[in-house]
């Protein structure tokens, strides 16, 4: 359709699948959703069912009750099986990465979030800058893009979080009782680095440096996946990795990396 960009792409969702990533947006964004004037955030390519909108609505609504939830899709009929699901604060509209079109989100506002989760994973990474480029001039100042991959019942998850001036960070997501090795991430790196895994690359260097992280840490296994984590994560931190969060969001399987360190060689 004219003015829409991107395409059509699988559409496979489920419920509780982007749990990961919406707990760690409700924090990350929570001064910036508490002073905005129009809380409006965009779910862009929700899927063929409207479940990761509608959870993030509630999980927001914890932050700022009156935030406002829009799921964006390029498929109309998508958009339409969603529409049985609006209700006060969220709503569906048909669009893609011009996200979306002038005079459809609430208040005329820009959103202070958009979230793409397993969207771009279908395009080639030649791709990805201009998309990223595109959304970032869409975010209200102080908003932030939040771009990533996760396995089908959201065990795994990495995502890029982008301000408007550009990528800031890296977050890798797990459910630890899951995980042999942190490096089993890889296989969830969005489309920017998946294919950087490769030596030579800092992501690759990453990884290769957490898994061995991961093994120095194995004597903590009798405490558990989570202390064993912890340790790894602080030592990663004191051979220079610039790791950006804390214990609070260690003890919950995730861990925060300022993007330079991972950024694609080039």
């Amino acid at each position: 359709m004219r003015g829409m960009v991107g395409v059509v792409t699988r559409g496979t969702t489920g419920p509780n699948r982007l749990r990961r990533m919406d707990r760690w947006i409700a924090t990350a964004l929570e001064a910036e959703l508490r002073r905005a004037d129009h809380p409006v955030v965009v779910d862009l390519g929700y899927g063929a069912a409207p479940w990761t909108a509608v959870e993030l609505l509630s999980r927001l609504q914890a932050v700022r009750e009156d935030v406002q939830v829009v799921g964006v899709e390029i498929d109309p009929a998508r958009v339409a099986a969603a529409k049985p699901y609006e209700r006060d604060n969220l709503s569906f509209i048909h669009g893609g990465f011009e996200v979306p079109l002038p005079g459809t989100l609430p208040s005329g506002s820009r959103p202070v979030l958009i979230r793409a989760a397993n969207v771009l994973r279908q395009y080639d990474e030649s791709e990805v800058a201009a998309v990223w480029t595109r959304l970032r001039g869409r975010l209200a100042p102080g908003g932030l893009l939040v771009e990533g991959t996760c396995d089908e019942i959201g065990r795994r998850h990495v995502w890029v979080a982008l301000g408007p001036e550009g990528p800031r960070s890296v977050t890798f997501a797990t459910r630890l009782g899951s995980l042999d090795r942190p490096s089993d991430l890889a296989e969830r790196l969005p489309k920017a680095l998946i294919h950087r895994n490769v030596p030579g690359e800092p992501v690759h260097a990453f990884l290769t440096a957490f898994d061995r992280a991961w093994a120095s840490a194995a004597p903590l296994s009798a405490l558990g996946a989570r202390q064993r984590w912890i340790r790894a994560v602080t030592s990663l931190r004191a051979d220079g990795w610039p790791v950006v969060d804390g214990p609070a969001r260690w003890r919950q399987g995730e861990v925060t990396v300022a993007w330079p360190a991972l950024a694609p060689r080039g």
